[in-house]
């Protein structure tokens, strides 16, 4: 059966090669089995035809004249979203088609090519890119109808904060969001907006601490040709951007006063008057506010209005530290592990188990930001793909981490005394999970028992 019967549409191939009549022999045999095939006889034509057209498959002699198939490569990594890169080469570059697919090519395959053989690996190739398509629309789907799916966790501080969420988006109530510095306030705003029904409509941010002072009001209102010696045209605020969408006013607590002020009125009449003008404009959006500041606080200092204060909090959403969520630790750094990854065009597997024990202690102050770039730093720094000490940053070891065994006395286990047993258990079996991030069989060993009773374990306590 052919690849155009198993699917409605046809994947598309590139065949880059010197040599024209071997490029139509592949291309004639892999179009006897239902796919749309073009032939580049140079590697700049390649290369060209790579940066214009996307394609599902580009199939690429190694040893080309100007533009060889490394080049091919690298510009499908940059260029193409959903492709597979497949190497041909003579036997004496099969060394460099090893390296090819270490930076990223799905295959090589060795002159002389018979038929079979090209259909079998173009074949393979082709099931890869419908996987990926395959789990991007369902991503796209998730997106769609629940649009939480940046939002990894697996603590109870985070399901806690999600199921507010799902409470609070439907609603155009003003949402104040509250936590320390990177600890993920723009990605809970963002998820707000997406579940919204103005979901369709901008959403647009402004981090009110990074303008400066005087020119915070031009960029919220917008201002006029003459307003202030470098207002050279007339210029629209992040307000009129937003119109029907969403407004992100992160670190809020930062606002100058005589700003706050105008900003309520702005939130109690919805109208809006450019700096420089008299004119009133009509403008409808919801706004969002964060802060990692304790804004009752700056409300008895008198640094910010009390008025203010209670209408930009309809509802409030609090973000816990991460150090205070590390279940959260290890699939947070997975998820960032695989953006890296795709980033860089690396292919790390995972991280080691000292190295987990080492995330799952450390203390991060910089909290998932900070987690975030570590995460990278590993990424870019491995040379084996897998993550592990070595490739940790040397600022960073011994410092910030507790004991990976702790006492039974510290604070952390100081939960456990007066609990059955069956609790402690329970404990044990979530927190280890926790720790080697869901894999079974490194849990088992960690504890020391049998994967069977690990399975027992789950089932009887009630994980997911």
């Amino acid at each position: 059966m052919s690849e155009e019967n198993n699917n409605l549409v046809p994947l598309k191939v590139l065949l880059v090669d010197n040599d024209p009549d071997h490029a139509e022999a592949m291309a004639e045999s892999l179009e006897r089995i239902g796919y749309e095939c073009k032939i580049a006889t140079s590697g700049p034509e390649g290369a060209k035809l790579v940066d214009e057209y996307s394609w599902n498959i580009v199939v690429t002699d190694l040893v080309m004249n100007d533009v060889d198939g490394m080049e091919i490569l690298r510009h499908a990594n940059e260029k193409q979203t959903n492709c597979e890169v497949i190497m041909v080469t003579g036997h004496a570059s099969v060394p460099k088609a090893v390296e090819a697919m270490q930076q990223g090519a799905f295959t090589f395959l060795e002159k002389p090519i018979t038929p079979k053989r090209l259909q079998a690996v173009s074949s393979k190739a082709a099931d890869s890119v419908r996987l990926r398509s395959q789990n991007l629309a369902l991503h796209s789907r998730l997106d769609e109808k629940f649009g939480y799916e940046n939002l990894i966790y697996a603590s109870e501080s985070m399901k806690n904060v999600i199921t507010r969420l799902k409470r609070i988006a439907p609603t155009d109530a003003g949402v104040l969001i509250t936590g320390e510095t990177g600890t993920g306030k723009d990605v809970v705003a963002q998820a707000i907006h997406q579940n919204s029904p103005r979901k369709k409509k901008p959403f647009v941010a402004i981090n009110t601490a990074a303008v400066a002072e005087h020119l915070v009001e031009s960029e919220l209102f917008g201002h006029v040709k003459g307003a202030f010696t470098d207002a050279i045209s007339d210029r629209i605020g992040k307000f009129e951007y937003a119109n029907g969408g969403t407004l992100f006013l992160d670190e809020v607590g930062d606002m100058p006063m005589a700003t706050q002020i105008k900003l309520l009125r702005v939130l109690e009449e919805r109208k809006i008057t450019r700096v420089g003008d008299n004119k009133e404009i009509d403008v409808n959006v919801r706004v969002l506010a964060a802060t990692n500041q304790d804004l009752e606080a700056q409300v008895a200092a008198g640094k910010f209005r009390a008025d203010l204060y209670y209408r930009l909090k309809i509802v409030s959403v609090h973000l816990d530290p991460l150090a205070e969520r590390r279940e959260d630790i290890i699939p947070l750094a997975d998820r960032f592990r695989k953006m890296a990854n795709q980033k860089h065009h690396k292919k790390t597997r995972n991280f080691s188990p000292e190295l987990r024990r080492w995330m799952f202690n450390y203390t991060w102050t910089g909290n998932v930001r900070q987690l975030k770039n570590v995460v990278e730093s590993l990424v870019v720094l491995d040379i084996d793909s897998e993550l592990d000490m070595d490739d940790l940053s040397p600022d960073l070891l011994g410092t910030g981490a507790a004991p990976v065994n702790s006492s039974p006395g510290d604070s952390s286990h100081s939960v456990l005394i007066g609990q059955s047993l069956e609790e402690i258990e329970k404990w044990a079996y979530e927190n280890t999970l926790n720790l080697t991030g869901g894999n079974r069989e490194e849990t088992a060993r960690i504890l020391g028992v049998s994967e069977r009773t690990l399975y027992r374990k789950i089932n009887q306590f009630g994980f997911n």
